[in-house]
């Protein structure tokens, strides 16, 4: 069977030009939503994946409509692969898993994913990077200040039991604990 799927990011987008391509590309059923493609729950689109068999093949005007990164795309053609279906998008010709190219494609498209994420990392890095240096702290806030750490401590060097410690301060007997280390 030749599906279809459309999307467009917001309510006032219209889907009639992309549903037009799909119909003259001669797809059975179309599947489509008005959802952002951030939206990792693209209801219509978990469907249309849920119902494909062997031979049948998912059409989308472009990849954007597809998906919304490389990584998405890789997940979302391992899916239709896995399922025995192919995936032809109508504006990239070279993204056509049906095709003898089908596996060279799926490097392709796993190499862009995985240098994404790679870029991503690196930029990620180098940001926290920058902020600790400025000073930013991360993680959440103690939950004793380092007076009642040291008074925390102080107590248990006494001989006071940890759970006594523990509810003295309000705070959990893992709290006290890892004063330790």
């Amino acid at each position: 069977m030749k599906y279809g799927y459309a999307r467009v990011s917001t309510e006032a987008q219209d889907l009639a030009a992309q549903i037009e391509r799909l119909q003259a590309a001669g797809c059975e059923k179309i599947f489509f939503e008005k959802r952002s493609g951030k939206d990792a729950d693209r209801r219509q689109l978990q469907r249309l994946l849920k119902a494909l068999k062997p031979g049948d093949v998912v059409h989308a005007v472009v990849s954007d409509r597809m998906a919304r990164d490389p990584f998405d795309m890789l997940n979302i053609l391992r899916t239709v692969t896995a399922a025995g279906a192919g995936l032809r998008l109508l504006d990239e010709p070279f993204i056509d898993t049906t095709s003898e190219m089908s596996d060279l494609i799926l490097f392709l498209v796993g190499w862009a994913a995985k240098w994404q994420r790679r870029r991503i990392l690196e930029n990620t890095s180098n940001g926290r990077a920058r902020a600790k240096a400025r000073g930013v702290k991360f993680g959440r806030k103690p939950k004793l200040t380092k007076q009642q750490q040291r008074e925390a401590l102080a107590r248990l060097a006494a001989g006071e039991a940890r759970v006594q410690v523990a509810h003295r301060f309000n705070v959990s007997n893992s709290t006290i604990s890892r004063l330790h280390l």
